[in-house]
């Protein structure tokens, strides 16, 4: 018998996730308390067969001006025996929460592979693709299993590798903060700076704080989930900074930001390939450079760095487009107005 309930225990939650192929830490319990602390309301669910868990789901209350929602980052995760009726349960279940909500769409983003089937199911919910990504879909990951640094060397792109002795010829020195939250306006003044270049609509620094706050761990086993603030200095300067957040046995580059004052200095070559080494020191099986522009596109937010990302190696594992499930009317003035907003973008 296939039961839903809300979850309570956080070691529990957490744990379930690292033992599953991919570990999305997006749906880790700190995650919810992250949106907890930004005004938006988490829910989370656990799946349960009998005894069993085989499933949990995290979603926050978005309380957009363009529509309040229910939205489920790369969730939710499943166990690979999970049959199709428990999905159906779940979504029925999570429609009668975003409505008592209020809410009058759900949108969902699960970390599951282009071709999965689980796919067909959630069409059978009166799904409609979503106008805009809630997150990257097509990632880029890089193996490192039974890798040494030689091998990960030997398979980065020519240019990437010389870009990274250049950046240690240059004086370049990269650390990771002992207390993130001590030193985490470096890295906010270096992405402002990066958004006014780029002209991106940022996370909040609000946002920022309360992600370092509720991940970061001094100690903690691989099944916690925990945070690295790396900073790259240059003359006595910052000049790049990142923010990688580790979780069972993975490492994602989830923020970066650089100055353009010393633009031709490499120093996030040099601050990538130091989270990659720390990652194989920790004996992390994945690194996940995130997102990354889709094969062909004229127009993407990813397009610059793409290049950066794919000379390190590594290959691209590109998931399920982004679903809405309507709850009201309302839904539809949302979609219209994202649809535009879609088409200024261009992607």
């Amino acid at each position: 018998m296939i039961t839903l309930q809300p979850a309570a225990d956080r070691k529990l939650w957490n744990a379930f996730i690292a033992s599953q192929p991919f570990s999305p830490f997006l749906q880790s319990w700190e995650m919810g308390e992250v949106y907890r602390e930004i005004g938006q309301e988490p829910v989370r669910l656990e799946i349960r067969e009998g005894v069993e868990l085989i499933g949990v789901c995290f979603g926050h209350v978005v309380p957009a001006r363009r529509g309040r929602h229910l939205s489920i980052p790369y969730g939710p995760v499943l166990a690979e025996n999970c049959k199709k009726e428990t999905i159906s349960e779940l979504m029925k279940t999570l429609k009668n929460i975003a409505s008592d909500h209020s809410c009058s769409f759900i949108r969902m983003s699960p970390f599951w592979p282009f071709a999965s089937t689980q796919s067909d199911t959630l069409r059978q919910v009166r799904s409609l693709p979503s106008p805009l990504h809630l997150l990257a879909e097509h990632l880029w990951l890089l193996d490192l299993q039974n890798k040494t640094e030689e091998d990960i060397l030997k398979n980065m792109r020519k240019n990437t590798r010389n870009l990274i002795r250049r950046a240690e010829r240059e004086d370049v020195t990269i650390h990771a903060s002992d207390d993130p939250l001590r030193d985490l306006h470096i890295f906010l003044a270096l992405h402002e700076e990066t958004r006014r270049r780029h002209a991106f609509t940022p996370y909040t620094n609000t946002f920022f704080e309360a992600q370092v706050r509720h991940f970061y761990k001094r100690k903690g086993s691989l099944r916690d989930p925990t945070c690295t603030l790396y900073i790259a200095t240059y003359d006595n300067e910052p000049i790049a900074s990142s923010i990688h957040i580790h979780f069972g046995g993975e490492t994602s580059y989830h923020h970066g930001a650089s100055t353009h004052k010393h633009a031709k200095i490499p120093a996030s070559y040099l601050l990538q390939w130091t989270a990659l080494q720390d990652a194989l020191k920790r004996g992390d099986h994945l690194y996940n450079f995130w997102g990354i522009a889709a094969e062909g596109a004229k127009s993407h937010p990813f397009s610059g760095v793409t290049t950066f990302k794919t000379g390190f190696g590594g290959e691209l594992y590109e998931l399920i487009h982004c679903i809405d499930i309507p709850l009201t009317s309302s839904y539809y003035l949302t979609r219209g107005f994202e649809t535009i907003r879609k088409w200024k973008r261009g992607f």
